[in-house]
């Protein structure tokens, strides 16, 4: 909501001693031009710039929403407008505002447009984590103009913000900083008056390393270079040393969020480096996945439909080893379940692949959707209950058991169907010899291809 006496007083706390709030707040740009990265959105005549300056004339000004990873800049941009602008700036975020408070803040819109003149910019962070119904309360103060929105999100607004909203605002995508963009702010950071003050210097080899364990997340990097020279100036250390870093911040960040966009691509990467067979990348995904601590049975449910989807009978243990470590990791956890997530993924990344089961029963599924059914062969159907036999259901059958090669020649599929072949087996690994089977049982039902 808008500033209150508590919010007030905070702010002139900490403008009086700046060392009060944490580096990446201190360090927060105070004009679009002491942005960092993100150039492609600071363009004269950009939406952002325009929201910066009056943005009058017929063409107005357009709500925007903010895409990209975490430490990407989303929050800094909206507070450098709010800064820049004379216009009412009011602030909700999607974990603890309502319905209640969308409205009441477009109620103020409303007032303050008629009784004053003065425009409002909210800025809604976290918006993907709004329900349907808080989000369709924005509607109106979009649609007529009362408010100018900036929203903020880490999730793909394609699924997690309501259509109608993202058809009324300009979507505009952050791209991760650059270790050049994070080396820029670290460096201004230990120089500038509201930073570090030179306190300490930063030497090449700490600096590489912390440049890894921001990845691209410039909060993350000032997190870490605040705990670092604070641990240094304990030590009575002139400089920030590799052996300090390390023992301030122990490991690199995961850019990886459970609930949002990365869950989906790091998994998808994993079961396609297992396709590809890359061993390496494999694991590096896995590996990605738990360190962000992943639920290891959602990894072992990947493994397991990707030992059918792209191995089936090229390698027939893929699925049982898949199996194996889905019920191993269920009983066992983490950390131990790594290990077990481990022998599965090297095993179905190093098997030879065959999507062969894939493709038949996704032809066959096709050919039931368009109508390709037909009835069950008489000599096929039930014959087991009283009256059966009147009916002809049964009659003719041919028991294969009977036969000395264990096949009868009479047809199994609908008349419509009955040429069609649908599974077409590799010689990958072990498929060779299903390949053979096919290959002769069809000749002996009668339906090998000439």
């Amino acid at each position: 909501m808008e500033p209150d006496l508590f919010t007030a007083a905070a702010e002139e706390r900490q403008e009086k001693d700046p060392s009060s709030s944490p580096l990446a707040v201190r360090m927060r740009p105070r004009t679009l031009d002491e942005v960092v990265g993100q150039q492609h959105l600071l363009k004269p005549g950009s939406p952002l710039r325009r929201l910066v300056g009056d943005g009058g004339g017929p063409a107005g000004q357009s709500s925007v929403i903010l895409w990209g990873p975490p430490g990407t800049g989303k929050t800094t941009l909206a507070y450098v407008v709010s800064k820049a602008t004379d216009k009412r700036f009011v602030e909700l975020s999607g974990i603890t505002a309502g319905v209640k408070e969308v409205r009441a803040v477009i109620e103020g819109a409303r007032r303050a447009t008629g009784g004053f003149g003065k425009e409002t910019l909210l800025f809604l962070d976290e918006i993907h984590r709004f329900s349907k119904a808080q989000q369709d309360s924005l509607l109106p103060a979009v649609e007529n103009r009362w408010v100018t929105l900036i929203a903020a999100t880490t999730e793909n607004p394609y699924f997690s913000v309501i259509s109608p909203l993202l058809s009324r605002s300009l979507l505009l995508t952050l791209e991760p900083l650059t270790d050049d963009d994070l080396r820029g702010l670290l460096r201004r950071a230990l120089a500038d008056e509201r930073g570090l003050k030179d306190a300490v210097t930063l030497p090449e080899d700490t600096e590489e390393h912390l440049l890894r364990i921001a990845g691209g997340d410039a909060r993350r990097a000032l997190t870490a270079l605040e705990a670092a020279a604070g641990s240094a100036l304990d030590k009575g250390e002139p400089e920030i040393t590799l052996q300090t870093l390390e023992e301030t911040v122990d490991r690199a960040a995961v850019k990886y969020d459970r609930d949002g966009d990365q869950h989906y691509d790091v998994a998808s990467a994993l079961i396609k480096s297992i396709r590809g067979s890359d061993v390496d990348a494999a694991l590096h995904y896995l590996a990605r996945m738990i360190e962000a601590g992943e639920d290891p049975r959602f990894i072992a449910r990947r493994l397991m439909i990707s030992a059918s989807e792209d191995i089936g009978l090229a390698d027939p243990t893929a699925l049982p080893t898949a199996v194996a470590a889905a019920q191993a990791v269920a009983m066992i956890g983490f950390p131990e379940a790594a290990l077990t997530l481990s022998h599965a993924t090297i095993a179905l990344a190093l098997a030879p692949k065959s999507n062969a089961a894939t493709t038949a029963i996704g032809a066959a599924m096709e050919d039931v959707r368009k109508g390709h059914a037909g009835p069950v062969p008489m000599h096929l159907r039930d014959g087991h209950y009283k009256g059966a036999a009147k009916l002809g259901h049964a009659q003719g059958y041919v028991y294969p058991h009977d036969l000395p090669e264990g096949i009868a020649a009479q047809q199994y599929a609908p008349e419509e169907l009955k040429d069609r072949e649908y599974y077409t087996p590799t010689r990958h690994g072990a498929e060779a010899r299903y390949a053979d089977a096919v290959e002769w049982t069809r000749k002996h039902l009668g339906r090998g291809r000439s």
